[in-house]
């Protein structure tokens, strides 16, 4: 019987090889600097037990270190990118399941309730999970939106094919309503993978909802293949002369940000839907990070930070490069000087005011045309905690003074 003991995986995996008699350990590779250099140490480990390592790609569509320009240098840019990874093909069709497996030997663990891993105290409302640890349940809201697992994730995909590809391409943008496939979580985990996604896109048919989604998978695919060419993404820009930026130090702003107390209500209503689900529509990411490191000056690693502890499908790559986008100082960025209008993008994008009065109740009795921008029409709705205007000539001052030293 193996016990499986707590530590470091480059002492854990190796013995249990050893005791099972195993010659080969096979694992996905990932992108993560910190898994890369795991994997290294449970190489060399399991090498002087003669045993092999055997990595594949597994959560990732194309492999980061075979893909590279004609000129055999790195992509920087999207487009170039993705068309270089059109051209490779369709990814093959995942293979089915095995009908069975070899018996694996018997290891002795711990009962997973037993850690108290599962917040609230009086029951999880999951069957078969009974212990939970002290305190209040911060998770009623991410399980009334999710369903962790493979199940979950075939669940998903099959609602967005039937329900919301064809149109993908018009009504992602639109935050009220389910439009995208929100599938995020599921790929981060490993719990489905691109390529089976991809296959599924590709057998619905090929109108421009289905080509917009494919594009959308490869955009996660140049993230993770910027982490694995530039591992210190989460933390530096890859344009180096915003190292100069004057990013300003406010931890009140950034708290007001983090609850959703903006006093913007297209931002209010993104930041609490991330802390009621864990999980925020996309074109509201864009938004409200523009918010934070435009109209505020906070630096982007804030806000990052806080996306890693708060999204279900918190992925290093794509928050890095994401951040680093809507900064402006990554690859492909979008430039700084667009700052985006958060009252003109819920305007444009929630016209009627449905997201906004999902997750901003107390706004709910506003009509659709002042629900946006309540200062404008009573003194009784607080105004933003940064004048819009004032904040984006501040950030385009900003941004021009790093030019100048650039120069």
């Amino acid at each position: 019987m193996l016990v499986l003991r707590r530590g470091d995986a480059a002492v854990i995996i190796p013995a249990l090889a050893a005791e099972a008699g195993i010659t080969e350990v096979h694992t996905g590779r990932p992108p993560e600097p910190w898994a890369r250099r795991q994997d290294q140490a449970v190489a060399k480990a399991l090498a002087v037990r003669g045993v092999r390592l055997r990595r594949h790609r597994t959560t990732l569509l194309v492999d980061a270190d075979a893909l590279r320009t004609q000129a055999g240098g790195l992509y920087g840019v999207y487009t170039p990118f993705a068309r270089a990874c059109m051209a490779l093909g369709p990814p093959p069709a995942p293979r089915p399941a095995p009908a069975r497996l070899p018996a694996a030997p018997i290891v002795a663990s711990d009962v997973l309730a037993d850690w108290h891993l599962l917040p609230g105290g009086t029951g999880s409302g999951q069957p078969g999970v009974t212990t939970m640890s002290a305190g209040p349940d911060w998770a009623v809201g991410l399980r009334e939106a999710w369903q962790p697992g493979e199940a979950g994730a075939a669940l998903r995909l099959e609602a967005f094919i039937s329900a919301s590809l064809a149109n993908y391409h018009h009504a992602r943008d639109i935050p009220d309503g389910t439009h995208t496939s929100m599938l995020s979580p599921h790929l981060a985990r490993g719990e489905i993978s691109p390529a089976q996604v991809w296959q599924a896109a590709l057998a619905a048919g090929d109108g421009q909802g289905v080509e917009k989604f494919l594009r959308e998978l490869l955009w996660r695919e140049f993230a993770a293949y910027l982490l694995w060419h530039h591992p210190d993404l989460p933390e530096l820009p890859l344009r180096a002369e915003f190292n100069a930026f004057p990013w300003v130090a406010d931890q009140t702003a950034l708290r007001a940000w983090q609850r959703g107390r903006t006093g913007v209500p297209i931002v209010d209503a993104g930041m609490r839907q991330l802390w009621q689900t864990g999980w925020m529509h996309n074109r509201v990411r864009m938004v409200v990070a523009s918010f934070l490191v435009k109209h505020l000056l906070i630096p982007w690693q804030d806000g990052q930070a806080w996306f890693w502890d708060t999204l279900v499908d918190a992925d290093l790559a794509s928050n890095s490069a994401s951040w680093q986008w809507v900064a402006g100082c990554g690859a492909d960025a979008a430039p700084f000087f667009r700052v985006f209008n958060p009252v003109l993008q819920g305007r444009k994008f929630d016209p009627e005011g449905g997201y906004v009065r999902r997750y901003v109740p107390e706004l709910r009795g506003l009509a659709a045309g002042a629900i946006h921008a309540p200062w404008e029409v009573s003194a009784a709705y607080a105004t933003p905690i940064v004048d819009l205007a004032t904040g984006r000539a501040r950030a385009l001052d900003a941004w021009r003074r790093i030019g100048e030293k650039a120069e």
